[in-house]
């Protein structure tokens, strides 16, 4: 996407008035005397339309398709928040993770739910849609892509929801269907709901690859190729991803390049701009060097460093001499895994902003025990530091983020494309897939099949995708979750300077186990929708 969509946006949530949400879903619109005025031409009803882009602001609002307690790395083994100090990005997302008594309805529904939020959204999109058909006057063409864009982002929303809640309140852009005690869907009419917008999507946005700003065919297709996964209809999946390789998109040449703005995968990115419009994330989530006292709120762990694999031949290297609670003064192989692990995550000696990270005790950067040091101050408990996401550009003395987000790309589609071909056993076609993405990183790959192929497509996710908000979601759509993470603690490496050489030793960076229990496959309903729907009622696995 052209760098200049959060104006857009911006402008776009100036162009038009709506009320707040009130405490229980009220889908009841509000009116505007500007509103034949705001239909009435192609640039205003743009200019409308733009106010959804916002919802593609992922590092503004974790909730767009991760949560309000930060990145959903946490809850796995991939990644650790590094204290219980403070509340929302490091407190909470702990206490999810260790699970028990905490997850009840009204705590769930809270950190990982966003029903009212996406239902404010809801709301504003179907009453633009029915303000678009009630005074739109345009050509077809112009109408339909207008229609196009606005669905899109119902999907968006309607995806989010469905993935989260399965059994959702459906409402289109008939408004006087509007009831508060409006009965749940089933959870394949919700699919069904999000497959019938995004067709409509494909087939009338623009087929470019330099939208201008506007979404395109190919984030309709991406945003179906991945939601017909959580569907588990393959073939739909299948078709959507082809539809998206068809455009042709190319794979960066350097891994770490395809989260830089307008790079040859991106198919839908949302920018941010260092005089009116930054984020925070770099200053959340950067090495403590960076900014004495502050940054990483959470770091990569052992589990996820030990899931990339050897450069050039593949395979994982004997992490054995680097599991001894003695501690080793042999150094970790980090040169020699793959150039993703490279590209994010930083580790001891690690190149940065023009020196080496120290991650150490007393280094710049710093190490801190788990739990023992309460408050780390930018010091990791794991003896690393995230770098994929992070602008190594900026000075967090003087700068706000302008790292921009990529809501969709090529490599996700690839692995989309690879698990429903997979599914649908064309398993050709998935080899062809998972061998594309190894091969931009140097990776060898030999055909599979059954359940070895299977698990080339989840380490492909796990290591390519690392961090951009889909290993949990995978888990959960997978039934994996419980298995995967319940009586696990996440590990990481005490570094130590020793001589001229450091010694590494494995620590516990949880000391005491997860818990992930079946009821969290599904989000509950919030409390407040139940007491005033009298339509609805809480799913049974939370009663």
């Amino acid at each position: 996407m052209k760098k200049y969509i959060y104006k857009a946006a911006l402008i776009g949530l100036a162009a038009l008035s709506f009320s707040s949400c009130k405490k229980y879903l009220d889908m009841t619109p509000t009116s505007a005397a500007s509103d034949k005025l705001v239909w009435s031409k192609v640039e205003y009803a743009e200019l409308a339309i733009n106010s959804f882009y916002h919802d593609l602001n992922y590092f503004g609002n974790f909730s767009k398709g991760q949560s309000i307690a930060g990145m959903t790395d946490g809850f796995t083994d991939a990644f650790k928040y590094s204290s219980m100090t403070y509340n929302a990005f490091m407190y909470i997302p702990n206490e999810i993770a260790y699970g028990g008594s905490v997850l009840t309805p009204n705590y769930v529904a809270v950190y990982l739910g966003n029903w009212a939020e996406v239902y404010e959204q809801v709301r504003r999109v179907n009453e633009a849609l029915s303000n678009l058909k009630k005074y739109g006057t345009f050509a077809d063409a112009d109408r339909n892509r207008l229609e196009a864009e606005i669905r899109f982002f119902r999907a968006q929303l309607y995806f989010d929801l469905v993935k989260r809640y399965k059994e959702v309140i459906i409402y289109d852009e008939d408004l006087s269907k509007i009831n508060k005690s409006t009965g749940l869907s089933t959870e394949a009419q919700g699919w069904d709901f999000v497959q019938a917008d995004l067709n409509f999507a494909a087939q009338h946005l623009l087929n470019s690859k330099n939208p201008n700003g506007r979404v395109t065919v190919g984030a309709a297709y991406a945003l179906l190729s991945r939601a017909m996964l959580y569907a588990e209809r393959w073939e739909a999946a299948k078709i959507a991803g082809a539809k998206v390789l068809e455009i042709g998109y190319e794979l960066t040449g350097n891994y770490a390049d395809a989260f830089k703005m307008g790079n040859t995968e991106a198919i839908l990115q949302y920018s941010y701009n260092k005089a009116s419009f930054t984020h925070s994330f770099d200053a959340n989530y950067a090495p403590g060097g960076d900014r004495k006292g502050a940054g990483a709120m959470g770091t990569p762990t052992q589990e996820m460093v030990e899931s990339y694999e050897l450069k050039t031949i593949g395979g994982f290297p004997d992490w054995t001499a680097w599991h001894n609670t003695s501690g080793t003064t042999d150094e970790p192989p980090y040169a020699n895994l793959e150039p993703r692990f490279q590209a994010s995550i930083l580790y001891n000696g690690a190149s940065w902003k023009g020196r080496k990270i120290e991650p150490f005790i007393d280094g710049t950067d710093g190490w801190a025990s788990w739990k023992d040091d309460a408050v780390p101050a930018g010091r990791t408990v794991t003896g690393y530091f995230l770098r994929k996401l992070l602008d190594e550009n900026i000075d967090l003395s003087k700068d706000g983020s302008t790292q921009p987000w990529t809501a969709f790309r090529l490599a996700e589609v690839l692995l989309n494309y690879a698990e429903a071909c997979y599914r649908s056993n064309a398993t050709a076609d998935a080899n062809a897939a998972v061998r594309k993405v190894r091969a931009r990183v140097g990776l060898p790959y030999r055909d599979k099949s059954g359940p070895d192929l299977m698990a080339a497509i989840m380490q492909e996710r796990k290591v390519e995708l690392a961090f951009e908000g889909f290993y949990y979601w995978d888990m959960k759509r997978w039934k994996l979750a419980e298995s995967a993470f319940t009586g696990k603690r996440v590990h990481g490496l005490k570094i130590e300077k020793a001589g001229a050489g450091f010694k590494y030793t494995y620590v516990d960076c949880d000391k005491q186990d997860r818990n992930f229990p079946a009821k969290m496959y599904r989000i509950p309903l919030p409390t407040v929708e139940i007491t005033n729907n009298r339509a609805v009622k809480q799913f049974p696995e939370w009663n």
